[in-house]
């Protein structure tokens, strides 16, 4: 994981948490060989501090549930068991299906076809490939939606699940040729929102996401692996 120095001493400890956070949503925890250990060292060099601030910011983020503190051992990455990622999609199929649901009230024209602009480039013969551009792509898409709901609420209560949201559909996008279906889903949530259908909006937006609840329920096996043999070995 790689940081910018911190360019200034005002509010340095608020500094050191943004910049760690953001750096940490940028790493994809649940691919198979992600490095979860953060070298304090390491990282107070790339961010031109000492370890006080940089600790601090740790203890916040330790207390947000998104790195744990193991004595003697080190700082990591904290990884979701596969029970608590499926009830985070849950969560996030609900608020991004209102979020649709808005948009088909308050979004503007404008607004909506920017969402058409992010999936123009992609088509059936382009969408098996770039999966890591395509990744981000798909997060901003979702993002957008949350934007143009024009209801700060819902956007704040998904940004709380924003990190291993991210995390998740970027490791799930390479699987099973999800990239396709992914590409029509858009269009058709797309459609429904220009249409200014709401039901609709919200049942396309809320089925493609437990699309990808049943990905993870089916397939993400190795995490209840991986946790079994951390408990053996601790």
């Amino acid at each position: 994981m790689k940081l910018r120095p911190i360019s200034t001493n005002l509010t340095l400890k608020d500094h050191v948490y943004e910049r760690l956070r953001q750096a940490i949503t940028e790493v994809d925890i649940y691919s198979a060989d992600a490095d979860l250990r953060l070298d304090e060292r390491s990282l107070a060099e790339q961010l031109n501090v000492s370890r006080t601030p940089l600790r601090d910011a740790i203890s916040r983020l330790e207390a947000e549930g998104l790195v744990e503190v193991i004595p003697r051992k080190g700082v990591f990455l904290l990884r979701k068991t596969k029970d608590e990622i499926l009830e985070m999609i849950v969560a996030w199929a609900a608020l991004e299906s209102m979020a649709a649901r808005m948009a088909t009230v308050h979004a503007t024209d404008v607004e909506i076809g920017s969402l058409r602009k992010m999936i123009s480039k992609h088509n059936h013969n382009k969408s098996a490939t770039g999966i890591s551009e395509y990744s981000e792509e798909n997060i901003q898409f979702h993002l957008r939606i949350l934007e143009i709901s024009h209801c700060l609420l819902l956007k704040s209560m998904a940004e709380g699940l924003f990190l291993h949201m991210r995390a998740v559909r970027s490791q799930a996008m390479g699987e099973a040729d999800r990239i396709k279906r992914s590409v029509v889903d858009h269009a058709e949530i797309i459609e429904a929102l220009e249409s200014r259908d709401a039901d609709d909006a919200a049942v396309k937006v809320r089925e493609h996401t437990m699309r990808l609840h049943e990905h993870v329920r089916k397939t993400w096996t190795r995490l209840e692996l991986a946790r079994k043999a951390n408990a053996e070995t601790a």
